[in-house]
């Protein structure tokens, strides 16, 4: 007999999670390590208790609900993602990954089966970075690519470090924030982008994430006044921006349909209607999920800003902000993915992930990979996020299968 999960219990959770920060919208503001981000996790614990899980809690407050197997010396198999939201955040994001891993202990639980690995899901801290900056800080500690220390002490806007909130709040734990061995790990999450939806597809067998390079390009010109300067005689460091706005979108194309170019932010000093401005600064976010092409197009980027800033006579430096290069993730999760998909008979598209999550941080030391479903024209980090209960429940399906084939 085929394992199923219960799709109504797994709603309800859903559900019940959201009524926690709930918005007057209809979203969720459950920002990280506040009194609300507690709540979620007393409930999340409570939930995983009532079946028999074993908690722990590491330096970094990333939390991990333990299904034992039938050896306990054996690597788990991991599921998770976070429950911390955006401040007009959905119901969705995050929060679905870890709820669908309760449900998949929860049906294991109900048919009293134990596998032969344990099984964990974690619950990984500030994945969002609204509250703490950098985003995914919490599995960035464990994997290594940050210090404790350097976690500990990132602030919120009025000063309140991480090490404080989770002391506050009682998530202060004392396990090792550091890897440990792991059989596999999966995510299960919202696509949060409209490709699915697009495609008619339930689900989204992911390959990996794509690289992301963010720079803040300033650009120096002359500041003078715009009626009596005539254009061929002005330093202007808007007319070199555009210049290399154009190029840099028809990069994009070139590299299409995976590469992406966007300008989220544009500041200019003195700031004034009838200036020439005298500086300019450019926020230039590169995507894709080949990183040999995602380094052209960080050359290109800079002997294009050289060139033009060359011809208008204006000066300009590029700042370094992040760089996250592409992610492959392992082989082994992706077949159990696709396997588990196929079972089902569900439609399926395999796909690159556009978002950065915490499966960037753990495919470093485990063997990874996600399973994506449609969300509503692709809105999320909404509060009008939002997903069909029959794709809710698919994905999950497809989890707890995936699951099963690397824990037995």
């Amino acid at each position: 007999m085929t394992l199923q999960i219960n799709s109504e219990r797994l709603w309800s959770s859903l559900m019940t999670m959201a009524e926690i920060g709930a918005t007057d919208k209809g979203g969720c503001n459950r920002q990280a390590l506040t009194d609300l981000d507690k709540a979620g996790r007393d409930l999340f614990v409570d939930w995983c208790e009532e079946i028999g899980c074993e908690r722990r809690v590491d330096q970094m407050g990333n939390l991990f609900l333990r299904k034992a197997g039938t050896d306990n010396s054996l690597p788990p198999v991991l599921m998770g993602s976070h429950l911390d939201t955006q401040p007009t955040g959905g119901k969705f994001d995050g929060v679905y990954g870890v709820l669908g891993g309760l449900e998949v202990l929860r049906t294991l639980h109900d048919a009293e089966i134990t596998t032969l690995h344990p099984i964990e899901v974690a619950v990984w801290t500030n994945e969002e970075g609204a509250r703490f900056s950098p985003a995914m800080v919490g599995s960035g500690v464990w994997c290594g690519d940050f210090s404790l220390d350097y976690g500990w002490q990132r602030a919120d806007k009025q000063g309140a470090t991480i090490q404080q909130e989770l002391e506050r709040i009682g998530y202060l734990g004392d396990a090792p924030c550091a890897p440990f061995p792991i059989k596999a790990a999966f995510e299960l999450h919202i696509e949060q982008g409209p490709i699915l939806e697009a495609v008619g597809k339930q689900i989204g067998v992911v390959q990996g994430v794509q690289g992301m390079r963010w720079y803040d390009l300033v650009i120096h010109g002359q500041p003078v006044h715009a009626g009596p300067t005539p254009m061929e005689q002005r330093q202007d460091p808007v007319k070199a921006a555009a210049q290399i706005i154009t190029q840099l979108y028809a990069l994009a194309d070139e590299f299409s349909p995976q590469a992406r170019a966007t300008f989220g932010d544009i500041n200019v000093s003195p700031g004034s209607r009838n200036t020439v401005p005298e500086t300019l600064t450019l926020t230039v976010d590169l995507r894709h999920p080949n990183q040999d092409i995602l380094l052209k197009m960080d050359q290109k980027f800079r002997e294009i800003s050289k060139q033009v800033c060359q011809d208008s006579k204006v000066n300009y430096e590029i700042l370094d902000e992040w760089d996250s290069p592409a992610v492959a993730f392992d082989k082994t999760c992706i077949n159990a993915v696709r396997s588990s998909v196929e079972d089902m008979g569900l439609a399926y598209e395999e796909m690159f992930s556009g978002a950065g999550h915490d499966s960037v941080y753990i495919s470093k030391v485990a063997p990874t990979s996600m399973i994506f479903i449609p969300c509503e024209k692709g809105i999320s980090h909404n509060e009008a996020e939002n997903a069909k209960p029959e794709d809710i429940a698919a994905g999950c399906q497809v989890l707890l299968g995936a699951v099963v084939k690397l824990a037995m």
